[in-house]
């Protein structure tokens, strides 16, 4: 456990925001719900006003980091958005004909040489499987760069803002992470920047909502502006949150009859995507949301 914590505030030395994970494991130790089904029972979250996930949890606090990793002999988590960082996580084949044998390091040399660049020294660690992490400084400007999974070639993934890396100093099923070239993270190349920057989102169509005249229409369509207003202007961090409090309100006009389901989905969903959520990640929160919602429904007066 000194180990582990010692480790732990020397990576928030460097300005990277720990959080713990489960002993020998890579999951988060905390929280132990996922957005949808936060009551605000969780301490942080009751305080907060939110949930509060792994990537709002991590931290540079040297005082909180002794007082989580005295406590238990927690894996250590590094959330890259916080922490400026862009990791190539370098796998290796699991299985012989897998990426015709080779691991990410020969995948991405060759990407490289296919650029006429080459692999600079920058940060890296040894995986417990004996693959690679190397780290780099997140690019100052420009898109921000998410997770990828193949985006670069087989057997190497990324992860950024939204993702983190098990940290050295932690085990994983008993095998150590480890640092192999401690030195600090070199920029971002420009040329593995502009690969793994996010395809342009097409021009939004407005969506459209028939609600009629009168009353409960004027009502209604004041409830979505509402709503749309919430995601459309929550802070990184508390966008899918926000999404999922506004689908649960659209959701109970829909369940008393006053909005249609599709129409709440659309709505939100292009919301949600325009405050800079993924698509995917988007639906199932309005889905989820709604549904909830539905379990009680709100009529509007005529």
């Amino acid at each position: 456990m000194p180990d582990l914590l010692t480790a732990a505030l020397g990576h928030a030395e460097r300005g990277w925001h720990v959080f713990p994970l489960r002993p020998d494991d890579k999951r988060p130790a905390f929280p132990d719900h996922p957005t949808e089904q936060c009551t605000g029972r969780d301490p942080r979250c009751r305080a907060a006003g939110r949930h509060l996930g792994w990537e709002d949890r991590a931290t540079t606090d040297p005082d909180r980091i002794r007082r989580a990793w005295s406590a238990r002999p927690y894996g250590i988590g590094i959330a890259c958005g916080p922490s400026r960082l862009v990791v190539l996580d370098l796998d290796t084949p699991k299985r012989s004909a897998e990426a015709g044998g080779r691991d990410g390091l020969a995948v991405l040399a060759e990407l490289a040489d296919t650029h006429r660049a080459t692999i600079d020294p920058t940060y890296t660690v040894t995986t417990g499987r004996g693959g690679t992490h190397l780290y780099y400084q997140h690019p100052t400007t420009g898109p921000t760069l998410r997770n990828t999974a193949g985006t670069l070639g087989p057997m190497v993934d990324t992860r950024a803002a939204g993702g983190y890396v098990v940290a050295a100093g932690s085990t994983v099923s008993a095998r150590p992470y480890t640092v192999a070239l401690d030195v600090d993270p070199a920029p971002l190349p420009t040329w593995l920047a502009d690969l793994l920057a996010p395809a342009p989102m097409p021009p939004q169509r407005p969506v459209v909502v028939d609600l009629g005249t009168g009353r409960a229409g004027a009502y209604v369509r004041a409830a979505i502006a509402r709503e749309v207003d919430r995601v459309t202007a929550a802070a990184p961090g508390e966008r899918n949150r926000s999404l999922y409090v506004a689908a649960v309100a659209l959701g109970q006009l829909v369940a008393g009859g006053g909005l249609t389901e599709d129409d709440a989905h659309s709505v939100l969903e292009q919301a949600g995507v325009t405050a800079g959520l993924r698509t995917a990640e988007a639906y199932r929160t309005v889905r989820s949301g709604l549904t909830a919602g539905a379990r009680r429904p709100r009529q509007v007066a005529a």
